[in-house]
């Protein structure tokens, strides 16, 4: 039998206290960074079970936007719905993440992103993540009209540009969610190219 909701939060309550016993009789207990002031939270993409525990357990949620950027909403809004202060939390914490490029040109951005949508690729279609690709490797894929589909929707909704266009993209992105913060991630050939593009970002945002 499937535990229903009810007991699934019981468990992971049980869990995370220490006190939860398995059908075979084992004891067993979660502690997250032990030694240190660690937090806990729940990711998910999608208004089912991961944004109800988190509701229903007071903990703070991660919605994943770069995951499923057509479900963050309906994820976050199932998360508050279900949100009861507890212990953790007093009112609902929300996170969502995106990706973003962020470099000195919308162009030069757009053009250190290109390789993002076969990188995409390599793993919707169960190849495995595949070393992201330089601009000129992207450039060489012969595209089907099946591949741009597949990835579409994530290609789509990553933010590239300069400094700028990325900050306004993602005041837009928390707006719409309403959320607590931003976690974003940046993903590019050059390691350079990707340090530099959290500091540009950064630098921007901190004008605001």
């Amino acid at each position: 039998r499937t535990p229903d909701f009810g007991e699934q939060v019981n468990d992971i309550l049980a869990f995370l206290g220490g006190t939860y016993v398995s059908t075979s009789g084992l004891s067993v207990e979660a502690v997250p960074g032990t030694g240190a002031d660690a937090q806990v939270w729940i990711l998910g993409s999608s208004a089912g079970q991961s944004a109800q525990v988190a509701g229903a357990l007071g903990l703070p949620f991660a919605a994943n936007y770069h995951v499923s950027p057509a479900t963050v909403l309906e994820a976050v809004e199932a998360y508050r719905a279900a949100f009861r202060p507890s212990a953790v939390l007093a009112a609902p914490h929300v996170q969502v993440s995106a990706d973003v490029v962020v470099a000195p040109t919308d162009a030069e951005a757009r053009e250190l992103a290109s390789g993002y949508g076969l990188w995409v690729r390599s793993i919707r279609t169960g190849d495995g993540a595949m070393r992201f690709p330089s601009p000129s490797s992207a450039a060489a894929y012969p595209w089907t009209d099946e591949d741009r589909t597949l990835v579409s929707d994530r290609v789509d909704t990553q933010f590239a540009g300069s400094p700028a266009t990325v900050a306004k993209h993602l005041r837009v992105l928390q707006d719409a969610t309403d959320a607590d913060e931003l976690l974003v991630t940046t993903i590019t050939h050059s390691h350079a190219d990707r340090v530099r593009s959290f500091e540009l970002l950064a630098r921007e945002w901190g004008q605001a």
